[in-house]
């Protein structure tokens, strides 16, 4: 888990060890997965608050109404939204289907772009700066 829960958990997984080669087990704790993930979570906060930094105030005050979507596998990391709504004070929700939200989302895009063209935005191939998406 990304974040404390109530009741912590454990999981037994089963492999092949690498040193011995031969089939083995190990039980891990939802506390050493958080330990492991530690370093990737604390990146990613940091990132969104960049981002929220740098964010028009009347953007902050919809994402403060409305909150910020979890998309992809990161998002069924247990505990996740709530770590972030305790460090960012906004609020963070799951997206229905994570995993396939966005390929979805891109593949709404696709069928429909001559009209969604004009609110697309990228990187130009070594930019670090959005622009508006050129056809």
């Amino acid at each position: 888990s990304a974040y404390p829960m109530p009741e912590e958990k454990s999981v037994t997984l089963r492999g092949r060890n690498l040193v011995t080669g031969l089939p083995d087990s190990v039980e891990v704790s939802s506390i050493e997965i958080r330990e492991a993930l530690s370093n990737s979570i604390t990146t990613l906060i940091n990132l969104v608050k960049e981002t929220l930094d740098e964010t028009p105030p009347q953007i902050i005050e919809d994402l403060m109404e409305s909150g910020i979507c979890l998309a992809g596998g990161v998002a069924n990391l247990r505990g996740l939204a709530a770590r972030m709504e305790a460090e960012l004070k906004v609020r963070f929700w799951v997206a229905e289907d994570p995993l396939t939200c966005v390929v979805r989302g891109a593949g709404l895009i696709l069928d429909d772009i001559e009209n969604l063209t004009p609110f697309l935005v990228g990187l130009e191939r070594g930019s670090t700066s959005l622009s508006p998406v050129r056809r």
